[in-house]
């Protein structure tokens, strides 16, 4: 049975590595609050369409389906977010595909209003970390153990 664009769309922006990241609270270095704030504003919006797709499932008698990470976002849990960024960027772009190939099977004017809406905060949230990753400093390496007295 096919999924419905709906469907596809929840599960698309509920299993995302920025949706982990923030529904994680993970450990970040500091001085990257910025890129952390960037992921935050993203999920919340991407969240925020996720729910309104989620109500309209509801209402056409669907069920919604639950967000599900691959097990391999776990091992993220102590992440230096600038070396993430690539990734984060690759899924950005990635979901901006799938949201276009949604809107080329077409679909009722509520489904592909709210795709559209993701398609554009994966582009503009694209924009930000791309450019808060640019003015992001990396972190500090850890210091040296003191050498031993002899």
């Amino acid at each position: 049975m096919k999924k419905s664009p709906l469907v596809s769309l929840v599960e698309l922006l509920g299993s995302s590595l920025h949706a982990y990241l923030a529904a994680a609270r993970v450990w970040t270095f500091p001085g990257q609050e910025a890129i952390k704030l960037a992921l935050v504003d993203l999920a919340d919006d991407e969240r925020s369409i996720r729910d309104r797709a989620g109500l309209l499932l509801e209402e056409r008698g669907e069920l919604v389906p639950r967000a599900a990470f691959p097990i391999s976002f776990t091992g993220l849990h102590d992440v230096d977010l600038a070396s993430l960024l690539p990734r984060l960027l690759d899924g950005l772009r990635r979901q901006v595909d799938a949201c276009d190939r949604l809107l080329e099977a077409g679909g009722d004017a509520e489904v592909l209003d709210l795709v559209r809406q993701a398609r554009e905060a994966a582009l503009q949230h694209g924009d930000v970390l791309e450019t808060v990753g640019r003015s992001t400093p990396p972190p500090a390496a850890p210091a040296a153990p003191p050498a031993a007295a002899g």
